[in-house]
């Protein structure tokens, strides 16, 4: 008999474990599974404490409704003070280094739009699915920021530094089919062939065994990402920078108002 799913509801998170398979869902419907704070942080708790149990042999991320994550909730920063920016960048880095040293395989399921935070999620998982419609923006530049969440690293890995630059410094979509062409994700599935196939990774995986799979995710995080830490150290300094400075006011205020941002002198 197969034993019944043990679920949670934490900060914005749906959490799941079956048969191995830990499930995290991003619910934020209403803010296109934008990530505030709060969800960061729950999203990093879960990645360094119930992810790394020994019931844990795979991890799946995934986004509720018609996106992955759209990224840093700014509407809601803009509404309230959030923490000091150091405090809103170590979340962050917090998940993403979770994602790359868990010791089991983590799948991105990509539904939908992955944006900034989002998709720097998408991009450290060591596999990513996407679905046709599905695309991939580095969308930092657009408000006033420089690519985090190790993104500076981990796309240039993947595709190259002149597509890298193309997408950090010009805000450009990366549709799914673009994107695993270009070797950023590992493949595009039809809509109602999404699911079915990350369960079907997913099951196998956790099937598979444990050492050799650690081991594995361990050497090829290593040879293709070894100065991750030093990216990720240039990354908060340097946002840590521009979330202080005028442009992110502007462009915050741009996006939320619906026009285009002045970032002129």
């Amino acid at each position: 008999m197969t034993a019944a799913p043990e679920r949670e509801v934490i900060g914005g998170l749906r959490v799941e474990l079956a048969e191995g398979v830990l499930r995290i869902t991003i619910d934020r419907q209403e803010r296109m599974n934008a990530l505030d704070l709060a969800s960061m942080n729950a999203l990093g708790d879960v990645l360094t404490g119930r992810a790394t149990e020994p019931a844990v042999r795979v991890v799946v991320i995934a986004g509720e409704g018609i996106a992955f994550s759209t990224g840093a909730d700014l509407a809601a920063a803009a509404q309230g003070p959030e923490a000091d920016p150091r405090v809103v960048m170590e979340s962050a880095n917090r998940v993403i280094r979770a994602i790359l040293t868990l010791p089991v395989p983590v799948i991105a399921r990509v539904n939908g739009p992955a944006a900034g935070v989002g998709a720097s999620i998408a991009f450290a998982a060591d596999l990513a699915y996407a679905a046709p419609s599905a695309y991939f923006l580095l969308a930092f530049v657009n408000v006033g920021l420089m690519p985090d969440g190790g993104s500076s690293l981990l796309v240039p890995a993947a595709i190259g530094r002149a597509r890298a630059t193309e997408m950090a410094l010009l805000g450009r979509k990366l549709g799914a089919p673009d994107a695993a062409a270009a070797g950023l994700i590992a493949r595009v599935l039809a809509e109602d062939e999404l699911s079915p196939h990350v369960d079907a990774v997913a099951a196998r995986l956790a099937r598979g065994p444990r050492r050799a799979i650690e081991l594995t995710k361990r050497a090829l995080t290593a040879a293709t990402l070894a100065r991750i830490d030093e990216a990720i150290e240039r990354e908060t300094e340097g946002q840590i920078e521009l979330l202080a400075a005028p442009d992110f006011r502007e462009g915050v205020a741009a996006m939320l108002g619906g026009r285009a941002p002045d970032f002129g002198r």
